[in-house]
């Protein structure tokens, strides 16, 4: 008998894709699935929208607003699923990725296997979407996944790639609702670390939306930044009880580095906390090399104003990309 995959969407006005985004979670050819949206207080159509939806296999809960990782824990919290599939709300499966990742799975209520997938990002349109594949799209074991992921800035994962078992899921516990930025990050460090192996399946796809600077991943906000503060401590704790050595603190130190430029730009009065985290890890922190153009703007107006300048000026280029692909997008739709 096919396991139960759960399909688990938290959302928070989204009524612009969360249509979309269910749709492509029932339209799955998995046969034996179910879907959970927890609508986070939302105060667009959000509610009305995935209400629309609501069958025998798709559920429908609402909540006050509380963040994403609340809304996630309330959608586990209903949960059947042997597999436990993550999806945010404006994000897309491919028809047929649970149906290929369940095909490699290694099946039974011990299952300590871990499944990813290939992701694409896009704007609006999934054809122009790229695939960039980036060291951990490959198997791995628990600690050399981690390391990449630390180590290097490219190499992250999206949490609608993942494919989760249920007794994975229960070992490592519940999203930490204190979190906001980087929760995925610390949450899928504990998930990895859990697992016996990360197993890479390169036919299962899945879309990442990026559409702005609005997106909560790039909240530099006080909340934002004290949230990513606080995800690179526990990651770096859950790595240090999986193994504490010399190799895993000089991973953990350029972790540091890898994020040092959010508080160098936003919160320079938690550089002094990062700082002695890195001093007693082992390591120091370097700051980043400017190029000529925040240099120079640094130089005539000091580093806040130059680093506001240089963010205004990528928001432009990416607001052109964005707009453009969301014309053409609209275009092919009449």
């Amino acid at each position: 008998m096919p396991e139960l995959v759960s399909i688990l969407i938290p959302a928070y006005n989204a009524e612009k894709w969360i249509g979309d985004t269910i749709q492509s979670a029932i339209s799955q050819n998995w046969s034996k699935k179910e879907i959970i949206i927890v609508n986070d207080g939302s105060t667009d159509n959000t509610l009305s929208l995935a209400k629309s939806f609501e069958s025998k296999y798709v559920k429908v809960v609402t909540q006050e607003n509380s963040g994403a990782s609340t809304a996630r824990n309330k959608a586990l919290s209903f949960a059947q699923g042997d597999y436990i599939q993550w999806l945010d709300a404006d994000d897309l499966l491919a028809p047929d990725k649970i149906s290929r990742q369940m095909e490699m799975a290694d099946l039974g209520y011990k299952n300590l296997q871990l499944l990813s997938s290939a992701y694409g990002v896009f704007h609006y349109r999934t054809g122009k979407a790229r695939f960039n594949p980036n060291g951990i799209w490959r198997d791995l074991s628990p600690m050399d996944w981690i390391t990449e992921n630390f180590t290097d800035g490219t190499a992250w994962m999206v949490p609608a790639a993942w494919l989760i078992s249920r007794k994975l899921t229960e070992e490592a516990g519940l999203w930490d609702e204190r979190l906001s930025l980087n929760d995925d990050g610390e949450y899928i460090s504990r998930v990895v670390l859990a697992s016996e192996l990360v197993h890479f399946v390169s036919t299962a796809q899945s879309y990442y939306r990026n559409t702005g600077f609005s997106q909560l991943s790039r909240d530099t906000s006080e909340r934002g930044v004290q949230s990513l503060l606080l995800s690179l401590k526990l990651c770096i704790q859950h790595l240090l009880l999986f193994e504490d050595s010399e190799r895993t603190r000089s991973t953990s130190v350029a972790l540091l580095q890898m994020y040092l430029r959010f508080f160098l730009a936003e919160k320079p009065e938690l550089l002094g906390e990062i700082n002695v985290l890195a001093f007693e890890l082992g390591g120091e922190l370097i700051p980043p090399i400017l190029n000529w153009k925040a240099s120079l703007l640094a130089g005539l107006f000091g580093q806040k104003s130059a680093d506001r300048v240089m963010t205004s000026l990528r928001k432009m280029r990416f607001s052109t990309v964005v707009m453009w692909d969301e014309m053409l997008f609209i275009g092919k739709k009449w």
